[in-house]
């Protein structure tokens, strides 16, 4: 992936979902290529389990959920491991999504950017994505700043 060209990004609707709905448990499903950088984004109420390679599982998960506070909030899951790689390999699955996690974030930005301005309110949203693991060193939640400040960073480098 390393850095997010728009050129490379495809975006796809799982119907019935469009630029303005759903809004709260809104779903994307990203994924890429490592031959060609292209990055694929799905959106709908749904994730697309088909579009996940089951062996590499690199994708990243992410949705819009209500907090207690009544705020919506971005949420999304990397997959580092289950139990099925090792703790060296698991490490290096972890460090691969964090270097690579601002290219995935600002795909599901900029590929949304129509409900996004539909929504203004949410440029200012909180971004949380959960590293799973099962080792305690790589299972984390990280917080990844807002939509305002990844379209912030798509502008300039534009």
């Amino acid at each position: 992936m390393s850095s997010f060209n728009p050129e490379k990004l495809s975006v796809t609707f799982i119907p019935p979902a469009n630029s303005f709905r759903p809004i709260e448990g809104r779903k994307y499903t990203l994924t890429h290529s490592d031959l060609t950088a292209e990055l694929f984004l799905d959106i709908g109420f749904i994730f697309n389990y088909e579009k996940i390679n089951s062996v590499m599982r690199d994708e990243v998960l992410a949705k819009w959920q209500k907090t207690n506070e009544n705020q919506l909030h971005l949420i999304g899951k990397a997959y580092v491991d289950g139990g099925e790689f090792n703790k060296e390999m698991a490490g290096v699955r972890f460090a691969i999504f964090r270097k690579e996690m601002d290219t995935a974030l600002k795909g599901i930005i900029f590929g949304d950017l129509a409900f996004l301005t539909n929504y203004p309110i949410l440029l200012d949203s909180p971004i949380y994505i959960y590293f799973e693991s099962n080792y305690p060193e790589f299972k984390q939640i990280l917080y990844y700043g807002t939509p305002r400040q990844y379209l912030q960073q798509i502008n300039q480098n534009q």
